[in-house]
């Protein structure tokens, strides 16, 4: 009989189905949900997003980067190009709630439509390239399918002072006389791509490892073995910029074929020092970040990109040993 009292009351009916909901989302929501965040703190080295890339990151959510692009590294052998590591939870840590009303997006992704970005500030640290690239990617990566973002530039006669000049070619331009300027928000983004760079797990703690390693390819007999590919070590550290042909970007990026850099036997050092500590000698083109020393380059893989760069396209210089460049390495290498 009280049963059917309560079952035919609607006030108690809607109250206690209230009670019971409210009740189930704090034991399984709430409360877990506060308990990792009081037990997942962000890495000791970690560091908060400045106000131009936490801007930048709005504009990432705007654009729905995410859609095409994924800031996760998986265990798996395949995703090594992405990162020095897998990523781990705490990684994540300083994605809190924006306000006591709106949480943080996701921005770990599905889908790699484009290449995951978790490390991107590491692997591509030039400020130059990034603006290029979004100005329309193609002019970097010929056969991109990721759409440009003219809108975050602006095209005029002559450039201001203030203007951040984007080192267009003249055949990507409305007007080969005009200047390409990159707006706010096109500088707020790129400072957010530059901020993403995996932190160092503290000392001592051991790293997971990238599994389902593929079984080595077999040697042919008498082939010749070499621990490091010239080819893919330029196509992941180089040719974004300096391109597949070594022919760089006309008035964005050096050309390294036919280049005396490349081909003076006597320019070795020079070339150790340009990859190890970057190059901003030339007015005509933006500064070369220091990729050999962002990307722990080691001796072997920094021999194999030169004598890759020294034999290509055309180029017939002579080959260099690691035993040298190991030697020019500690020569020219910054003080900390």
């Amino acid at each position: 009989m009280n049963l059917m009292k309560f079952l035919s009351n609607h006030r108690l009916l809607f109250g206690a189905a209230t009670v019971l909901f409210l009740g189930l989302s704090i034991v399984v929501a709430i409360l877990p949900a506060l308990d990792n965040q009081a037990n997942n703190a962000p890495l000791p080295d970690a560091v908060p997003l400045t106000g131009s890339a936490e801007a930048g990151k709005q504009v990432y959510i705007a654009n729905g980067c995410v859609g095409c692009h994924t800031q996760q590294v998986r265990a798996a052998d395949m995703d090594k190009m992405w990162g020095k590591r897998p990523s781990v939870p705490a990684d994540y840590a300083m994605n809190v709630p924006m306000d006591v009303w709106r949480n943080t997006a996701t921005l770990m992704g599905t889908e790699r439509t484009g290449p995951d970005l978790t490390n991107i500030g590491v692997r591509q640290p030039s400020r130059d390239w990034h603006l290029l690239h979004l100005f329309n990617p193609r002019t970097v990566v010929a056969k991109s399918i990721m759409p440009a973002y003219p809108w975050m530039f602006e095209e005029k006669p002559r450039a201001y002072a203030g203007d951040v000049v984007v080192n267009v070619p003249a055949e990507w331009k409305r007007d080969s006389n005009n200047v390409v300027v990159a707006t706010q928000e096109a500088l707020h983004l790129v400072d957010y791509l530059l901020s993403l760079q995996q932190t160092p797990l503290p000392d001592g703690t051991p790293e997971p490892k990238f599994l389902f390693k593929p079984a080595p390819k077999p040697i042919a007999a008498g082939e010749a073995v070499s621990a490091f590919d010239g080819a893919a070590l330029y196509a992941a550290n180089c040719q974004s910029c300096h391109q597949a042909n070594g022919e760089g970007l006309k008035g964005a990026f050096p050309p390294l074929k036919g280049s005396k850099v490349v081909l003076d036997d006597d320019n070795v050092e020079l070339m150790v020092n340009i990859i190890m500590n970057g190059y901003n000698a030339r007015e005509e083109y933006g500064a070369m970040p220091s990729i050999g020393t962002a990307n722990n380059l080691s001796a072997g893989e920094v021999t194999a990109i030169i004598n890759h760069e020294k034999t290509s396209w055309g180029n017939a210089a002579k080959k260099v040993s690691e035993t040298d460049i190991k030697v020019l390495m500690e020569r020219v290498k910054q003080p900390q």
